[in-house]
């Protein structure tokens, strides 16, 4: 009896289905994995283990299911909204997929392989963003360096009790709660009682909105986020750009190191492209043998282009499809942040 990551993955989804005895034998390994998990939580709400508070307000953006569901874009997003609302956002991140460990100060000049991709979007947006596998001690640096950030934003991080919270944020897709089992016999990190947890202040659903499950005394709003894009850039001059929609009728490569690249792969049909897919495993390390060389079109993610750049010269016909994520209706953190300052004061 083999089972393969992608076989158990398409499960979740019924895009594949298991025998008896491989279904068992995930059973039985979620039944484990629900037992930890609901310990581990347990001893952190009982106080034996040890939670750090800040004294600036947290906001946790994250995901329940295993898997990208559009955080970093809702990230960013937020980030820009606090920032228009004259809030001073940093953001902590572990740098998933970086060579390098430790705590570390992000700037745009880094390399992706000490402190990770998405790390460098946000500092590419001009927000103080440090990484860490301990958010606590990443928190601690990013505001001993800033001492004028007034809100920090953990990207992911929904599972990481130790920083203690005061807004969560679940982002959720398309494949929703997938078969609603916990890991490996399905895709959630933790079951959808979660959600009960009276600091989730919203579910956004990339892609549209899909009925949560009910959570008895809660009443948690749910936003529905799309990813737009209108212009494409060329992976080495940021200045030569053309609509996306100018690629219609060809066929080109298109490359997806994230958690759903399907998504990507979608967004570019939409527009009437021909898709040559290209996918990868999120956050994989690109190679220059990764991406074929010819006279066709690439076309791929901010987030891959960051590890791409360092051999793309000379690719004149790489392009980077950037995304905005657009939330209905918006979001009232500043409301919720208020609310939460008030708790802060005279934390130390």
């Amino acid at each position: 009896m083999i089972l393969s990551p992608k076989d158990i993955e398409a499960s979740w989804y019924g895009r594949v289905r298991l025998g008896a005895l491989q279904c068992g034998l995930l059973t039985v390994l979620s039944w484990l994995y629900a037992v930890v998990t609901a310990i581990r939580r347990r001893f952190y709400g009982w106080g034996f283990l040890s939670k750090t508070r800040l004294p600036v307000p947290v906001v946790v953006v994250g995901n329940l299911i295993v898997g990208g569901a559009g955080k970093t874009p809702l990230t960013r997003a937020l980030a820009g909204q606090l920032r228009d609302a004259g809030w001073r956002p940093g953001i902590i991140s572990r740098g998933y997929g970086r060579q390098a460990p430790g705590v570390r100060a992000v700037g745009i000049g880094d390399s992706p392989r000490h402190v990770g991709d998405e790390p460098l979007l946000y500092a590419a947006d001009g927000f103080p963003v440090v990484v860490g596998e301990k958010r606590v001690d990443a928190a601690r640096t990013l505001l001993a360096a800033n001492p004028s950030v007034d809100v920090l934003i953990a990207d992911d991080g929904l599972q990481h009790y130790a920083l203690d919270r005061d807004i969560e944020i679940v982002v959720f897709d398309r494949r929703g709660f997938g078969n609603g089992r916990l890991l490996p016999a399905g895709p959630l990190r933790e079951g959808a009682a979660r959600l009960c947890d009276p600091r989730v202040k919203a579910l956004v659903w990339q892609g549209g909105l899909i009925r949560a499950p009910e959570c008895p005394g809660t009443d948690v709003p749910s936003y529905a986020m799309t990813l737009a894009t209108s212009e494409v850039y060329a992976i080495n001059d940021r200045d030569r750009r053309q609509s996306l929609a100018s690629f219609a009728g060809q066929t080109v490569h298109a490359v997806a190191g994230i958690g759903h690249p399907e998504r990507f792969f979608q967004m570019l049909r939409d527009q009437g492209i021909r898709v040559h897919e290209l996918p990868f495993p999120d956050h994989h390390d690109f190679q220059r043998t990764d991406i074929p060389i010819s006279s066709v079109a690439v076309l791929m993610t901010e987030k891959d282009a960051v590890k791409c750049h360092e051999f793309s010269a000379g690719r004149d016909n790489w392009f980077v499809v950037p995304v905005i994520a657009q939330v209905a209706p918006t979001l009232p953190l500043d409301e919720w942040l208020k609310r939460a300052a008030g708790a802060h004061d005279g934390a130390c």
